[in-house]
């Protein structure tokens, strides 16, 4: 390899800020809890599916509930983020999960959004906020959700996502408050196509119309689909190692990013969960460079599509495909 891509500079647009708590950030919020402890309880690489893999974002839950452990669960994700030279970022997390110890929705919000400005302006890496809806939630829980990314749009939150246990739980009680954001002018994002096949993706794009769609991977099994997602230029945020922890694709030679790339689909490369995928955004393109050979010239191309679907403005989205453009 000619290139090193640690230096590369790189966008992120889909990451779970309760799924990348590390051990030295877990340390900070609990000295008494032992590696051995961390590994087994937060990692999930054994995970036997995508329910598995969402009981450990369970476990780091507990350890996000006060305005303390929040922020040093943001200030410690912003180091990873360092780490892997990421430029741009959106950051998603479900305000509602966060409530245990008194907070209120619109306290959680408030927090992680004050504290991502204070680590934006530190670290110099542009961060949106994504506010989800979680499927198992009611018709009042996502609407709920939603009217905080309304509240909050002249600040930091950028956008709109439904996430959790696909296969357990239709779309019905999500289609009024995807209808609000639509009328509010909220971009949206929606996991589909993980753990349930194409007709997940269909259902989705047709009922709740979102702009990008969170994983969409299993539209490969249906041809009319991905015309579709490339005629309608529908962002699919690809998270490779995260498919195969959740068993979507039993290695990454059966992984279809390649398949997908070559046919002219506008995607991104991410982490999903760091922690419980055991990875970082430096790892997946190292993945990607040994297994499918892409160059700069790729990782350019996925940086640049994600840049033009991301929640930002107009200003910040020129500003970042700049950086890039200079830098590969």
């Amino acid at each position: 390899m000619s290139f090193c891509i640690k230096d590369l500079p790189k966008v992120e647009l889909h990451v779970h800020l309760d799924c990348c708590l590390s051990f030295k950030g877990l340390s900070r919020i609990d000295p008494t809890i032992s590696e051995s402890f961390y590994k087994k309880n937060f990692i999930g690489t054994s995970c036997s599916c995508l329910k598995d893999y969402i009981r450990c974002a369970d476990t780091a839950l507990e350890y996000m509930q006060t305005k303390e452990q929040l922020e040093i669960v943001i200030e410690d994700l912003f180091d990873q983020l360092t780490n892997d030279n990421v430029i741009y970022a959106e950051i998603r997390f479900a305000p509602l999960l966060h409530q245990k110890k008194g907070l209120s929705s619109k306290n959680v919000v408030e927090i992680v959004s004050n504290k991502t400005k204070i680590e934006s302006e530190k670290s110099g890496i542009e961060v949106g906020l994504i506010l989800c809806t979680l499927r198992h939630f009611s018709v009042d829980q996502s609407l709920q959700t939603v009217k905080l990314v309304k509240d909050f749009s002249n600040k930091n939150v950028v956008g709109f996502d439904i996430a959790a246990d696909e296969a357990g739980f239709p779309i019905d009680n999500h289609i009024k408050s995807f209808q609000f954001a639509k009328d509010n002018n909220i971009f949206c994002t929606a996991h589909a196509g993980e753990a349930l096949g194409a007709d997940s993706v269909t259902n989705t794009l047709k009922y709740l119309k979102p702009n990008r769609i969170g994983h969409g991977v299993r539209c490969i099994e249906d041809n009319s689909l991905i015309e579709k997602i490339k005629k309608e230029n529908i962002h699919l945020e690809i998270c490779v190692t995260s498919n195969i922890v959740t068993k979507v694709f039993n290695n990454l030679k059966d992984h279809p990013v390649n398949f997908l790339l070559n046919k002219g689909i506008s995607l991104s490369i991410n982490t999903d969960g760091r922690t419980i995928s055991d990875t970082t955004l430096n790892k997946e393109y190292v993945l990607l460079n040994k297994e499918f050979n892409w160059l700069k010239n790729k990782f350019l191309e996925v940086n640049v599509n994600a840049m033009k679907a991301s929640f930002s403005s107009n200003e910040v989205k020129n500003k970042i495909i700049s950086i890039l453009n200079q830098n590969y």
